[in-house]
């Protein structure tokens, strides 16, 4: 577990017939525009933390660690179990009209909102490519796959480049406080995931997200979309955002930021999170 205090509170919640205690924040005016926001593989909500605190000045932002990762913990589960867990904090907050914004594996949960739950009016992607066809991952990474290798590697703390995706801000800003504290965040969560979540996302996602991509479910879900795309993101670049464009998404491509803009670019994100929720409002009144 993560040496990091994690505020906020826990909610019990029904999933498969199973109780699950998951880790919820929840900031903000609790009348104004409400944003879902779902971590990646690996994280926790804690890396959307600076743009989350910007949010929370006029929206409703509600988070929560997945299954299988943070101060959550647990077995590992795939996306549709997670996004059950999504919607069944959603109801429990009695939240309504919500973006359910997503990065990386995150974004996953974020698409079956989007087609699942009626609270969910908006979703944004953010740094996720539709499938795996064109991704670029690391040499090695099936490693992870394997259950002894894998916790052993797990509890050493190592295969950084898995890691939530901040390469390139290490990289470029060794020594920045900002940086450091990404690097501490990274080896904690990457500590506290379960294992078993490599083969899930490693093996068992790519197999479900070629039989349905992820642009395939916004189109099917017809709702208003986002998609923000890392120029140097080292897993999956721009590549996929004719397919975004194409499925009626709107692309922004953050050209000098890798696989976790929100974390690199906070106040760039926040703002695009808050002017896409409130082109949405003001085309509702028009």
């Amino acid at each position: 577990m993560s040496r990091f205090a994690r505020p906020g509170r826990y909610l019990d919640v029904t999933v498969a017939g199973a109780s699950r205690r998951v880790r919820v924040r929840d900031d903000g005016p609790r009348d104004a525009p409400a944003l879902l926001v779902v971590h990646g593989f690996t994280g926790s909500s804690d890396w959307w933390d600076v743009v989350a605190e910007d949010l929370a000045a006029d929206h409703r932002v509600v988070r929560f660690d997945l299954l299988g990762h943070g101060a959550t913990g647990g077995p590992s589960a795939d996306a549709p179990e997670q996004t059950e867990v999504a919607a069944a904090v959603l109801e429990q907050l009695d939240v309504r009209d919500v973006t359910a914004v997503g990065h990386s594996f995150g974004a996953d949960v974020a698409a079956g909102l989007a087609e699942a739950a009626e609270r969910v009016t908006a979703v944004v992607l953010v740094c996720q490519a539709p499938d795996y066809a064109d991704a670029t991952l690391p040499r090695g990474h099936l490693l992870m796959t394997r259950p002894v290798v894998g916790t052993a590697l797990l509890g050493a703390g190592h295969l950084l480049a898995l890691v939530a995706g901040g390469v390139s801000t290490v990289v470029r800003r060794p020594a920045d406080p900002a940086t450091r504290r990404l690097v501490r965040l990274a080896v904690a969560d990457f500590r506290a995931v379960d294992a078993a979540m490599f083969t899930t996302v490693l093996v068992t996602r790519p197999r479900r997200m070629t039989r349905r991509p992820l642009d395939a479910q916004l189109r099917d879900a017809g709702k208003p979309a986002l998609v923000l795309l890392g120029g140097r993101d080292h897993f999956y670049g721009d590549r996929s955002a004719g397919r975004y464009r194409a499925a009626g998404a709107r692309v922004e491509v953050i050209g000098d930021s890798g696989h976790s803009i929100q974390y690199e670019q906070p106040a760039l994100v926040g703002r695009l999170l808050r002017e896409f929720v409130g082109e949405r409002r003001v085309g509702r009144r028009s």
